[in-house]
């Protein structure tokens, strides 16, 4: 007579598992337009689960039919939220322990060479150096190059008149993907060109580092985590690349 109130250990872990992963995801999505809509969803789903109690048909029936319209409609609508959760999910440290990849010295020596060159002929670049989040749906923008990084490669794609150096350079590892791509424009209120938005943009929905140098000041700024640091010299930028890349 009791048997429905059994549990296994692993239905107790089960249920664990399944709690944590709505916290995350409630805990990702708070404050958002999609934070609410999911609180409305899982309303819905409580509610009907009242409602299949009391042997309610016909308006069981209603509310199998919302909740089906209601989660396709939220994951049309709200699918940047929705990324920006996972990918910030996929940020976490100990799934970061299993999937980190070692930077290696001379990239980072050769990167900082070519900023600075950029920097002294005072071109403008948007450089972003993809991490564990994959970001080919931004190398789709562009133009594919798929070849090894060099300092002098990197400079020539940002030299004006250049048919690439509007757009971001994408790099993984030691391979340029891409060049001339199109980025999401962060929509923080600040007062700086779209460079520094773009840069930004796709820091808040990856875990990607940008480097920004601006073509008017001639400063060098690097983006993290939704956040950016302005006017940094070498030895500043050297630090947060070996920092942010290696750590």
């Amino acid at each position: 007579m009791l048997d429905f109130i059994r549990f296994r250990v692993w239905d107790i872990l089960d249920i664990l598992l399944v709690s944590a992963l709505i916290f995350y995801f409630l805990t990702f999505l708070r404050g958002t337009q999609a934070g609410r809509m999911v609180y409305a969803l899982i309303f819905i789903f409580l509610l009907s689960f009242v409602v299949r109690s009391l042997d309610l048909r016909a308006l069981g029936i209603i509310l199998d039919s919302l909740k089906a319209v209601w989660v396709v409609v939220f994951v049309i609508i709200f699918q940047p939220e929705i990324r920006n959760a996972l990918g910030r999910f996929g940020r976490l440290k100990f799934l970061r322990f299993f999937l980190k990849e070692e930077i290696k010295e001379d990239i980072v020596n050769d990167l900082l060479k070519a900023i600075e060159e950029i920097k002294e002929r005072r071109f403008g670049a948007l450089i972003v150096l993809e991490r564990e989040i994959g970001l080919r749906e931004f190398v789709e923008t562009g133009v594919r190059l798929e070849t090894k990084f060099s300092p002098p490669l990197l400079v020539t794609i940002f030299t004006p008149n250049s048919p690439l150096h509007d757009g971001a350079c994408i790099i993984s590892g030691d391979t340029i993907l891409a060049a001339g791509c199109t980025l999401p424009l962060s929509e923080a209120p600040f007062g700086f060109g779209m460079r520094h938005r773009a840069g930004l943009g796709i820091t808040e929905i990856s875990d990607a580092l940008a480097v920004i140098v601006s073509e008017e000041r001639g400063t060098v700024s690097l983006a993290y985590k939704g956040k950016i640091h302005y006017d940094l010299d070498r030895i500043e930028i050297s630090a947060q690349l070996r920092k942010i890349l290696k750590g």
